[in-house]
């Protein structure tokens, strides 16, 4: 897969990748404003090139509230992140060229105020789907609040997505309409945060066909 190319269904506004950045966005928004005063810790898990987050603190007034670790694996996309970091202004935002779905990644960062999974649950396997909302608990602080994405279609997996953060203590804020043709979904934590277990990995992505012979079970 080509990831830097991938970003450019982002540049027409009527895609669906389109729609589900400015939803994302619209998320994070909200959840700037809400949030009480104060330093924020913010995690981006296979951040690709920031869109999401770096678009919307460009220009927010809770800016220079956040320190913010973006991780990626692909070195063209960190590139550009790393370069609209700069350019914006933002030098607490940290962009990690590295696995994602290593915790050690977030070590000195976690328990996060906003954590965002964006692009990865139609990227892996259920067991990897599993064990990544059950470390949630330990990437998250109590009150804190994650964003996850995952394409709409069938089998629709959006429904045991929620059910299974749900189960971890958290609570469902919102989420994407049947039909608007992707599933972003906000849940906050309200259980307790739980020491980050280094040295263990969250999820890896799965191959097409492995995907492919899941779906269709």
């Amino acid at each position: 897969m080509d990831w830097v190319g991938w970003h450019e269904q982002y540049e027409r506004p009527e895609s669906t990748l389109a729609r589900r950045l400015a939803a994302i966005q619209g998320q994070i928004r909200t959840f700037l404003d809400e949030s009480p005063s104060g330093p924020l810790r913010v995690l981006s898990l296979c951040a690709g090139q920031g869109d999401d987050l770096l678009s919307v603190l460009a220009d927010h007034p809770r800016r220079t509230d956040v320190r913010a670790r973006l991780v990626e694996l692909d070195a063209g996309n960190t590139a550009v992140a790393a370069q609209r970091a700069w350019s914006a202004g933002l030098p607490d935002v940290e962009v990690v060229t590295g696995d994602a779905g290593r915790a050690d990644q977030y070590a000195d960062l976690a328990p996060a105020h906003l954590v965002l999974l964006c692009g990865i649950f139609g990227n892996i396997l259920d067991d990897d789907l599993a064990r990544t909302i059950e470390c949630c608990p330990q990437l998250c602080t109590r009150g804190g609040t994650v964003i996850w994405t995952r394409a709409r279609g069938e089998p629709d997996r959006i429904p045991q997505i929620c059910d299974r953060f749900e189960r971890q203590g958290f609570e469902r804020r919102w989420l994407s309409a049947p039909d608007a043709g992707f599933g972003v979904g906000v849940h906050r934590f309200t259980g307790t945060p739980q020491p980050l277990v280094t040295g263990t990995r969250l999820f890896r992505f799965a191959s097409y066909e492995d995907l492919q012979r899941l779906d269709d079970r």
